[in-house]
């Protein structure tokens, strides 16, 4: 009886830690515009290869007409290759922000920046952004 109380407990406990999991929505963001047009699930991020400013990944207060950056988070950058798929760790660091043109120029027209969070606190659907 006492293993069946202590399991039960486990298991309780187990799936209280799962639900806790990406509890915060997440936005990438360029100069404070959110980047994707609307948070859907259809929506894609695109970027100008000339794009200029201050990328960030930032908790978001979502209402009709528009989407407002609260907090930055962490967050480590991969570029996916165009031709080959091949998705390649960019900086070793973790940002809270940095400079587009220090990432764009890893870049060539058709890749696609990948955004990591580093916590499964943080749900960020729109986590690709494609360099036009």
């Amino acid at each position: 009886m006492k293993k069946l109380l202590i399991f039960s407990l486990l298991i309780f406990s187990h799936s209280l830690l799962a639900q806790s999991t990406f509890t915060d929505c997440t936005a990438a963001f360029l100069n404070s515009k959110m980047i994707v047009e609307k948070y859907d699930n259809l929506s894609k991020c695109k970027v100008s290869l000339t794009a200029k400013g201050s990328l960030a990944v930032s908790t978001v207060e979502l209402s009709e007409d528009k989407a407002k950056a609260i907090n930055n988070i962490p967050f480590s950058i991969a570029i996916k290759d165009q031709k080959t798929g091949t998705i390649k760790l960019s900086f070793k660091e973790v940002f809270p922000n940095i400079d587009i043109q220090n990432v764009l120029t890893k870049c060539k027209k058709g890749d696609t920046i990948v955004l990591l969070t580093s916590s499964d606190q943080y749900a960020l659907p729109h986590n690709e952004i494609t360099v036009e």
